[in-house]
């Protein structure tokens, strides 16, 4: 199946009207062959991208059982990138200066690599279909109209239907993610989206934009807030920040809260290198038992960090 026609297949995926139910019913990822991907990025200290491994330096761990690596791969290939952008009540007062930033991000990656944007509120809108211009995807981002939020940021769904659009589509595919991390979600759909978010071959990538909510206003003289409201902003933040960091860790991603354009500048440019390389690791699934099986991959040098899928559903029994 061509890349063409996969290009105009997501476009009308992210065009048609889903709801969220349906996208949060949709099964994950299930095994349907005897062999299991999994793609792995193995960073150091300083976030830089460790090349020259091979297969021997990792472990592989089904349900905390190691497993013959069966295929090894390193891999640098064009990257599909998804920008996906709160554009709530709270972002449109940011103004669009975060989002001018993110030229650092279109400048630093490949001119193979494919980009597109979308923008989320109740539910996620495509802006712009995957495309190696990044001129058009410069302008897509400085025009972004955030007086079309709604007051709902229902984050955590709009994820879960993003990666099922993103799924058909073949090689790597990375959700970058600029969010506040505030989620109005039903908590109770949460189980069925993290389930989603460990099978996904998608990685999140989450850049937090709530750095400027916590700063005193410039030029502005404003009332301590008493205890309990303290409290209560305290709250909100731990929960939004906890947000991106499930979002992202589910799928072997990362995230940054940057708090100035320095720190922006430099998540944008890590970004751009982990979308880029990548380790393909296989094995054979151990169990046809229909199940959730849990993975973890290791190098034998501690001091990697390395960043995979949590998990894959193992192939059904077969039929009596």
């Amino acid at each position: 199946m061509g890349q063409p026609f996969l290009a105009v297949l997501l476009l009308l995926l992210l065009t048609a009207p889903l709801s969220t139910a349906q996208s949060q019913q949709s099964p994950p990822i299930r095994v349907t062959v005897n062999r299991v991907n999994v793609g792995v990025t193995v960073t150091d200290l300083t976030g830089h991208f460790i090349e020259g491994l091979r297969r021997e330096d990792f472990q592989l761990f089904d349900n905390g059982i190691e497993q013959p690596i069966t295929d090894f791969l390193p891999i640098e290939e064009p990257a599909q990138l998804l920008l996906l952008i709160e554009s709530g009540p709270a972002v449109y007062f940011l103004g669009q200066d975060h989002f001018r930033a993110a030229d650092t991000l279109l400048t630093s990656i490949s001119p193979a690599d494919r980009v597109a944007v979308a923008s989320y509120s109740n539910a996620p809108q495509l802006i712009l279909g995957f495309t190696p211009d990044k001129t058009a995807a410069r302008f897509a981002l400085h025009n972004l109209n955030f007086n079309l939020g709604f007051a709902d940021l229902n984050l955590s769904a709009s994820v879960a239907a993003t990666l099922d659009w993103m799924t058909p589509l073949p090689g790597k595919k990375t959700i970058v993610l600029l969010s506040t991390g505030f989620d109005t979600s039903p908590p109770e759909n949460w189980q069925i989206v993290r389930q989603k978010l460990q099978t996904s071959d998608v990685r999140i990538l989450a850049v937090s934009l709530s750095g400027d909510f916590r700063k005193p206003v410039k030029g502005k003289k404003r009332d301590a807030p008493n205890p309990a409201e303290r409290d209560s902003v305290n709250e909100g933040f731990r929960k939004a920040d906890e947000s991106l960091q499930q979002l992202s860790a589910a799928t072997g991603g990362r995230v940054y809260f940057p708090q100035n354009a320095d720190e922006f500048n430099r998540a944008y440019a890590e970004i751009a290198q982990l979308v880029r390389h990548e380790y393909s690791l296989a094995f054979a699934p151990p169990a046809a038992d229909g199940q959730l099986h849990s993975l973890k991959v290791k190098t034998k040098n501690s001091s990697h960090q390395v960043d995979h899928r949590q998990a894959y559903l193992a192939p059904a029994p077969a039929p009596n």
